[in-house]
């Protein structure tokens, strides 16, 4: 097949397990579950979904010249997303590690159509749940990965941080070495890097789309307890559950609903806040690959050091909000 995508363009896939794996249940699920979560779905931000940031990932890791098994780890790797994505984490109180789907991935795998597809093809599933087992798809933070580099370049775009012209420069940057993602220049990691920050204070922990995330999450904790939706519903697709969230007759889950609009505004009150909220901060320092060693661009850069301890320093810790 070919495959259009809007970070990298045509891309044909002939694998046939990765065409297999495509047209699963589980897979098709995500093109119904947005990246950005509530801001998504009520349109904040592009609505960019798990299905598109998961082809990209393998896209990735395919173009760094990957193996098929990574490829389709990076395929699999957020196949176990919920329904509004990372603001169930706000449900179940991991704001800052939101990583509830990793904690569930392997039990609900287990009950998707992916095992017998990838038994088709001689894999067994569990080989792929752990996805520290590949280099390229996953690195601690700050590294880069694939996993990081493509919602960051499909959202710096979307968001106005970056014209396609700068994120062809910096994929034609990224190179491997030491087994995992780093940029063989340090003009690229620069703007890799700066701009990964921009984007996680435009979006990803922008103060009022966190406000949002937190005011969505208590009222999905409403629609647990009046029966509105069920632990089943948030393995489903985002706009069934939100639509069964909006039928329910509950007086305090609909004006809870009502105040969770794009006009919705949040501000700093330590004195009366509505609620203090937290969120996980999201950076990058890219290794940059020089004569013949990897060096964090901190370490080459001092001004971006301070930048990027500065941010982390200054959006750490709760928030005390006021919705408005």
């Amino acid at each position: 097949m070919i495959y259009d995508d809007v970070v990298y363009g045509a891309i044909e896939i002939d694998e046939p397990v990765l065409l297999a794996l495509l047209e699963t249940d589980a897979l098709q699920r995500l093109k119904g579950v947005l990246q950005h979560g509530i801001t998504g779905l009520i349109g904040i931000t592009d609505k960019t979904t798990r299905f598109d940031h998961s082809v990209g990932a393998m896209i990735l890791v395919r173009q760094l010249g990957a193996s098929v098994e990574e490829q389709i780890a990076a395929l699999l790797h957020d196949v176990s997303h919920t329904a509004f994505s990372h603001v169930i984490d706000y449900v179940f109180d991991d704001h800052d590690g939101q990583s509830y789907h990793d904690e569930k991935k392997e039990a609900f795998v287990a009950t998707t159509d992916l095992p017998v597809t990838l038994a088709r093809f001689g894999y067994d599933w569990r080989d792929f749940l752990e996805e520290e087992n590949f280099p390229l798809l996953e690195q601690p933070s700050p590294r880069l990965c694939a996993d990081r580099l493509d919602y960051f370049l499909r959202d710096a775009g979307s968001l106005g941080l970056a014209v396609q012209a700068e994120i062809d420069l910096a994929l034609a940057s990224l190179v491997v070495a030491d087994g995992r993602i780093a940029v063989n220049n340090l003009q690229a990691a620069q703007w890799l890097a700066y701009t990964f920050i921009a984007a996680d204070d435009a979006s990803w922990s922008n103060f009022d789309e966190v406000g949002l995330y937190e005011l969505t999450a208590r009222a999905i904790k409403t629609g647990f307890r009046v029966g509105a939706i069920s632990q089943d519903d948030i393995w489903g697709m985002d706009e069934p559950a939100w639509a069964k969230l909006h039928a329910h007759p509950d007086p305090d889950l609909q004006a809870q609903l009502a105040r969770i609009v794009p006009e919705t505004r949040f501000v700093w009150d330590e004195q009366s806040p509505t609620f203090w909220v937290s969120t996980k901060l999201r950076s990058i320092d890219p290794d940059v690959a020089v004569g013949g060693a990897l060096r964090p661009l901190s370490t080459l850069d001092s001004d971006f050091a301070r930048h990027r301890q500065d941010y982390l320093a200054r959006k750490n810790g709760k928030w005390p909000m006021r919705v408005i």
